[in-house]
């Protein structure tokens, strides 16, 4: 059975070169189409490219293998000693730095827009821990000021100024530049990738269409997502007319982050789960799609990762979107995630966040549970949680999390 998404403008799923050879640092083609069968996915006829490419975003210059952030070297499929470690929401509300610059600059946008802010904010689990990830301090939201969607932040989470519910909204939803509408996120990749330099890689990330959807048109956070809902099935040209911009926005959001320094492009479609499989072939997984193509087509050498929060239930249409990592949340073992999706992804993830709260036994347990199992199925892996880290995570914690993951060749 295949997963074509039912979109005219969006052509059902090919998929590339599951793994590049440790020579073989130019773009390549050869066939490939991802299909689902019994479960798991298969790659098999399409031309579609491959992405390995030794040069960075960050400066067009060419890395050499030896000289690249372990982390690139492990997406790109080359020979790693180790599974690279970060975390999402690694920068902010943990770490009691964090809260200390808080109490100063309390308005999440100030520290998140401030160039010097972001930059702090970003470097400071960087010099706490040494992730092989360095992931910048913004939001998803953030590129909407762009595209004529205000916004702003308060106690209870994001509020959209004006919600975008009918079509005469929508024509108003301009083409993002981002040059213009947020160059401190430029100016911020590019200074974290001047300080970190090859010792991590630097990570830029994007909101899928859906998700950034929900709270244009909700006007914020969501219970029971009724706004959108009743467009997605009500108006569904509305929704769709939407997602198509947005699309392209993102698209474009991810070339400006790459052109100034991210080297891996994470996407969130944090929200892609409230939707029956059936309406993620609709709404959500054709547009993740576009914009996975789009980026892809100027930009082949950067690795792009989706993840879904709560996605277990959507592992092959993540495949189906053809990233070159899937993120697979701890709601799904992660044998069994890798077991649906095949083994020509690089996979990330999964240890539940929660498990930071226990004692340094668990946690090393916990960590090389993962990782023994990724190692077992073959596959390129990055170590991660499977959600975000959680407010109230002991640092000494966290500390023990990467100190185990780093020396994990010495443990398994």
């Amino acid at each position: 059975r295949s997963f074509g998404f039912r979109i005219a403008a969006v052509p059902c799923c090919n998929s590339k070169l599951s793994k590049m050879q440790s020579t073989a640092l130019k773009a390549a083609s050869r066939p490939a189409k991802a299909t689902c069968n019994a479960g798991r996915v298969s790659r098999k006829s399409a031309m579609v490219k491959a992405t390995a490419s030794p040069q960075t975003a960050a400066a067009s210059t060419i890395v050499t293998p030896s000289d690249a952030p372990l982390m690139l070297r492990a997406l790109r499929g080359e020979a790693v000693e180790r599974p690279p470690v970060w975390m999402m929401r690694q920068a902010g509300r943990y770490m009691k730095v964090y809260q200390d610059l808080c109490k100063k600059y309390p308005t999440f946008r100030e520290r998140s827009e401030r160039v010097d802010l972001s930059v702090e904010i970003t470097l400071q689990p960087w010099h706490a821990f040494k992730p092989d990830g360095v992931v910048l301090f913004s939001d998803i939201l953030t590129p909407l000021a762009g595209m004529n969607i205000g916004f702003d932040f308060n106690a209870k989470g994001p509020v959209i100024g004006e919600p975008v519910r009918t079509m005469e909204q929508v024509k108003k939803v301009t083409k993002l530049n981002a040059a213009e509408s947020v160059p401190f996120v430029g100016a911020a990749l590019k200074e974290v990738a001047a300080t970190i330099g090859n010792t991590a890689a630097v990570l830029g990330f994007v909101g899928a269409p859906f998700t950034l959807a929900t709270y244009i048109v909700e006007g914020g956070s969501s219970k029971n997502f009724e706004h959108i809902k009743r467009l997605a099935f009500a108006q569904p040209e509305v929704l769709h007319a939407l997602l198509e911009k947005l699309a392209d926005n993102v698209a474009d959001y991810c070339r400006y982050q790459a052109d100034h320094g991210a080297q891996v492009i994470q996407i969130f479609d944090s929200w892609a789960s409230e939707l029956m499989p059936q309406d993620f072939d609709v709404f959500s997984g054709p547009y993740i799609k576009k914009v996975i193509d789009s980026f892809r087509s100027t930009h082949p050498h950067v690795p792009i990762i989706l993840y879904i929060s709560g996605g277990g239930g959507l592992l092959e249409r993540m495949a189906a979107c053809n990233p070159d990592c899937i993120s697979i949340d701890q709601s799904v073992d992660i044998v069994d995630g890798i077991k649906r999706i095949g083994t020509g992804f690089a996979v990330q993830g999964n240890m539940d966040p929660g498990v930071l709260f226990g004692s340094k036994e668990t946690i090393e347990a916990r960590v090389m549970d993962v990782i023994k199992k990724a190692r077992g199925q073959g596959v390129r892996h990055v170590m991660n949680l499977g959600h975000g880290v959680l407010p109230g995570t002991p640092e000494e914690n966290v500390a023990t999390y990467f100190e185990v993951a780093r020396s994990a060749h010495l443990r398994w």
